[in-house]
């Protein structure tokens, strides 16, 4: 990478939204840190990117240790960091909330939760030890962040909680010129979501297919989020599937 290249990580790289997304922000002229825990699938994403725009780290967000020497990889091949895309994120089995396991629970909160806090924090250190200081935060949310879907406490909870962490990194951030904003997305057709147009539970106990939309309205939104200058920031974004039942649900 030269000098004035920009340098991005998304987490959650191997896949739909993470793997669509590195795309988007490679061919907007960044250089993208894949992170994952697979290997293999962060290869492929790799192999869709431009020459020379992407550096493929095996991690796991949910482990400290993994996460600084995520961080000290960056630092080392690239240099300095300018965007964060937290998107790792997993789900919980769909079982009543009086019988999701507390292995269930906890796997989730520290995927979801505990790992954009860790690598937020990194990237706080290294954004503001650079030169130029600063840089930006994304983080995904949902349409949990808003409202819950049946049977969903352990990925609605920490969805919620992405919502206090973004606020927090955006107020925390301001001196040293670190923006933060998070998308909330919802149906957007990934392997998480291609249950969807099968049938999923709705709030009224029925079996319903749901509409979904193109995972590239998401990584085009991401790499709009992420072209913005450090003095203005999306704070939230919703992108969704337009006749997706959130506006009126329950």
């Amino acid at each position: 990478m030269s000098g004035k290249d920009r340098v991005a990580l998304v987490t959650g790289a191997g896949s739909g939204v993470g793997r669509a997304s590195a795309r988007a922000l490679a061919e907007a002229g960044f250089v993208v840190a894949l992170a994952g825990r697979r290997r293999a699938a962060l290869e492929e994403t790799k192999a869709l990117l431009p020459p020379g725009r992407g550096l493929v780290i095996q991690a796991d967000v949910a482990d400290p240790a993994s996460v600084s020497a995520l961080f000290e990889t960056i630092g080392r091949e690239c240099g300095r960091l300018d965007l964060l895309f937290n998107n790792a994120g997993i789900n919980a089995p769909g079982v009543l909330l009086e019988d999701l396991a507390y292995e269930d629970w906890t796997k989730v909160v520290a995927i979801n939760l505990t790992g954009a806090f860790l690598c937020a924090q990194a990237a706080f250190r290294m954004m503001k030890a650079q030169s130029p200081q600063g840089g930006r935060i994304i983080n995904n949310g949902s349409i949990s962040a808003h409202a819950p879907r049946p049977n969903s406490v352990a990925y609605t909870a920490t969805k919620h909680a992405i919502t206090g962490l973004t606020k927090s990194l955006s107020l925390d951030g301001r001196k040293y010129d670190i923006a933060c904003g998070q998308i909330d997305i919802g149906n957007a057709e990934t392997e998480m979501a291609a249950r969807m147009k099968h049938g999923v539970i709705q709030a009224d106990g029925r079996i319903a297919a749901e509409p979904l939309m193109d995972v590239e309205n998401v990584a085009r939104s991401v790499a709009f989020m992420a072209s913005l200058s450090l003095d203005a920031n999306i704070q939230f974004l919703t992108v969704m599937a337009t006749k997706m039942p959130f506006l009126g649900r329950g």
